[in-house]
């Protein structure tokens, strides 16, 4: 009662607060089910009654989708004190908007399966990527969180990437742009910051971090957020085993990182950076 009254916290009785994580991740469990249903849906299902699970699956999970968002727009508008809109009209629209997106979310797990199936040769199918892989898992949920933050249910989006980051130890904050036929090898202890922007056909390991070099603050000390601090990955680039990319800095398309390298500065493209030299090599013009 002393926190709610120091936050200025309503007591609103028989109504909840905040989202639930426990809803959150059986609605993305349905949503994981109903893109890839005989892969990572119901154990008994067949393919005679693919398409009615599909169908009643997304219904379900789209309206327990809506009551989180409601939920989530009440909460957000009241902390931040902002005038409140129709929260009904703007929680329809999002979850409209979300499913909408769901085929495209599809297409690119799909490139992101074939990726890492052509990218491993210890992988024996794209079924085994799609039910075995951590990468594939945190993919997963970013792909569906990012969707939700991009249409303004930010909080919901960072819930659906903790989940991700619980279960795999993969780290992608919903607001990171990522393009089509990106792949995390073994994938523990991968960063990857809020405005980072990740172009197509780059892979990464694990331990590599693409994180903030520093934080602007205002003429109060207080930091500055939406401000872009993140790496631009280009196409085609890959990133070894723990290294760590700081900054808005941009990595040349087609350009190697090595392990353990440790890089604040731009590279341009075809840029082969090793740590053992600390020294990068431009291709000739």
């Amino acid at each position: 009662m002393k926190w709610r009254s120091a936050q200025q916290r309503r007591i609103e009785p028989g109504a909840r607060e905040l989202p639930s994580t426990d809803v959150l991740r059986e609605i993305v469990a349905a949503f994981r089910g109903a893109l890839f249903p005989l892969r990572l849906g119901p154990a008994d299902l067949r393919p005679s009654s693919e398409d009615y699970y599909v169908g009643h699956t997304l219904d379900a999970a789209l309206h327990r989708l809506l009551e989180q968002v409601r939920l989530a727009l009440r909460y957000e508008h009241r902390t931040l004190g902002s005038p409140s809109p129709d929260v009904e009209q703007q929680a329809i629209a999002i979850v409209h908007d979300f499913a909408a997106s769901l085929p495209r979310v599809r297409a690119l797990l799909d490139s992101d399966v074939e990726a890492a199936f052509y990218g491993d040769p210890a992988a024996g199918s794209v079924d085994e990527v799609l039910l075995c892989y951590p990468g594939v898992v945190a993919l997963i949920h970013h792909r569906l969180a990012h969707e939700l933050y991009r249409r303004g249910a930010r909080l919901l989006a960072r819930i659906v990437a903790e989940i991700a980051h619980s279960q795999t130890g993969i780290d992608i904050h919903p607001g990171a742009q990522i393009g089509s036929a990106f792949f995390i090898d073994h994938g523990t202890g991968v960063v990857i910051g809020e405005t980072a922007v990740i172009g197509n056909r780059v892979r990464l390991y694990q331990a590599v971090t693409l994180g903030a070099k520093r934080f602007p603050t205002d003429e109060t000390g207080a930091l500055q957020k939406g401000l872009p601090r993140h790496p631009h990955v280009e196409d085609d680039v890959v990133i070894y085993a723990g290294a760590t990319i700081l900054g808005n800095i941009t990595i040349g398309k087609g350009s190697t990182i090595g392990g353990n390298v440790w890089l604040t500065r731009s590279v341009p493209a075809g840029s082969h950076v090793t740590q053992a030299s600390s020294h990068q090599e431009c291709p000739e013009s």
